[in-house]
This record gives C-alpha cells, sequence and structure tokens, in this order.
C-alpha cells in the first residue's frame, strides 16, 4: 500500500482546480494507493513520463489535456510526494 503526501502549496491549488480536475485528481490517487506508481503507467490516459532539466527526478502524469500533477517517487519508502497541480507550467518557482 502506497501512501500519497502532498505539498502544501498543492492543497491550496486544490481549491481552485475546476470540478472534474479535482475528481480526475482524486482518482489518480487512487491508483497511486492502491498500485503505486507503475499502476499509473498501466492506464494510458495519464501518460505517466518522466521530467527532465529542472525537474530531472520527478514525474508528470496528466490529468486532462491541460492539467498535470508533478510528483516523485521516494525509492526507499513507500510514498509519493505531490508537488504540484499545474496548467502545464513546468517552471520552477
Amino acid at each position: 500500500m502506497w501512501e500519497v503526501y502532498e505539498h502544501r502549496k498543492v492543497t491550496k491549488r486544490l481549491s481552485r482546480l475546476p470540478h472534474e480536475v479535482l475528481k480526475r485528481y482524486e482518482k489518480w490517487k487512487d491508483v497511486v494507493e492502491a498500485s503505486g506508481p507503475q499502476g499509473l503507467r498501466l492506464i494510458t490516459g495519464f501518460r505517466d513520463e518522466a521530467l527532465r532539466g529542472d525537474w530531472a527526478g520527478h514525474r508528470s502524469s496528466r490529468l486532462n489535456q491541460q492539467y498535470r500533477v508533478i510528483y516523485r517517487v521516494e525509492s526507499d519508502k513507500l510514498f509519493v510526494l505531490v508537488f504540484d497541480v499545474t496548467p502545464h507550467d513546468y517552471r520552477r518557482k
């Protein structure tokens, strides 16, 4: 069983997300908690991929055509740290 931890700025952003994106994010969390990041790769709609550049070591999953969830997997622990839910803006802030 995997655990999903959210960065504190993610909780603020979640309240401003469109309802459909929020529902998709909750489904994303369910998949991660049940089967981990490997389960995301089996569902082609999420289009889970590794990021490069400033975000090297992180992964991105598509929630819809515009919104992405950016996260990192800690290898020695069974948890996923969500850094951002963003409308496809990968600039580090």
